[in-house]
């Protein structure tokens, strides 16, 4: 397979670029996401013409709320915020290509929501701000999925980011290959499943959507549509949205199954929603029913394999 373009913070990768001269070397993101995504590192820092070594900043509040934080040097308050903006306002824009991003956490530039700011004397005013790429980044690409370093070992996040990002990939593919009303339909036949385990409002208000493609121009109820799904999919999957999601495609083997089969299903899909076992046991019993009684429906569906399963993400969730 292609790999799937994905930027990352140069410093998960290993690379030197810290203000101390360090890294924060991500494991998983060099070990285990670089097999399927081409990760594509950037230091906004180092791009903004800083030093390596540099003093430590932060992003200080400025006495007009109206106004973003300024980046500034900790130790002596200089005000330093002009070259990276000037950075992020070349780079940014050249960033549409990328099917996802991953961001080191607390970081004045790359944060993406706990970064703290502080007042002129020093005092902590915020602990929830976003970094100043990350702001931009977000702003630019609402709908890119975009996540903490950190916020990748929660098991839950790590495979919601994931599954994301691959269902975004799917979408970029497809407008490239030029938007019909056929393909919008395909796509949404084969990722219907995944929407209900994340939204069953959002997935009820996009079939309405959809069942009438000629009233409105097809580039907005796309528009509309993606928006919609990915801001859904943002929502990890919960234990009794899945369990629904694997009965409704149960009930598509009736009358071909044994009655003991179909009660072993049921009972391990009763057994991961009391948290007993994890989601790929009664994935996987429901992926072996599709290959022994094909149906081509089911097939397609990418809730059943919605990335690698070298990843081991169902594993742990």
């Amino acid at each position: 397979m292609n790999k799937i373009s994905v930027g990352i913070s140069a410093c998960l990768l290993g690379a030197e670029v810290r203000h101390d001269g360090g890294h924060k070397r991500s494991h998983f993101c060099t070990d285990s996401l670089s097999r399927y995504f081409d990760m594509r590192p950037l230091c906004p820092e180092l791009g903004a013409g800083f030093s390596v070594p540099r003093p430590a900043m932060r992003l200080v509040e400025p006495t007009d709320l109206d106004k973003p934080a300024r980046l500034t040097i900790s130790r002596t308050g200089r005000d330093v915020d002009e070259p990276i903006r000037n950075w992020c306002q070349r780079t940014v824009p050249q960033l549409g290509s990328l099917r996802g991003y991953v961001l080191m956490g607390k970081s004045p530039s790359c944060g993406l929501e706990r970064v703290r700011t502080y007042n002129g004397e020093g005092n902590v005013q915020r602990r929830d701000a976003a970094g100043i790429f990350a702001s931009e980044l977000i702003n630019a690409y609402p709908i890119l999925p975009v996540e903490e370093e950190g916020r990748l070992n929660d098991p839950n996040l790590r495979e919601n980011f994931i599954e994301r990002v691959f269902v975004f990939d799917d979408w970029c593919q497809l407008i490239e290959t030029s938007l019909t009303p056929a393909k919008l339909i395909q796509f949404h036949s084969r990722r219907k499943f995944q929407l209900l385990a994340h939204c069953e409002k959002t997935y009820r208000q996009l079939g309405v959507l959809l069942s009438d493609l000629k009233s409105t121009p097809l580039e907005n109820i796309a528009d509309q549509y993606i928006c919609a799904f990915m801001l859904a999919m943002k929502k990890p999957a919960m234990r009794g949205a899945h369990a629904n999601v694997m009965l409704h495609l149960l009930g598509f083997f009736r009358g071909q199954l044994e009655s003991v089969e179909r009660d072993a299903i049921q009972q391990s899909i009763h057994n991961y929603l009391h948290d007993q076992v994890p989601l790929v046991v009664p994935m996987t019993l429901l992926r072996i029913a599709e290959r022994r009684f094909p149906n081509q429906y089911l097939h397609q569906q990418a809730y059943l394999a919605p990335y690698p399963d070298a990843l081991g993400l169902r594993n742990a969730i």
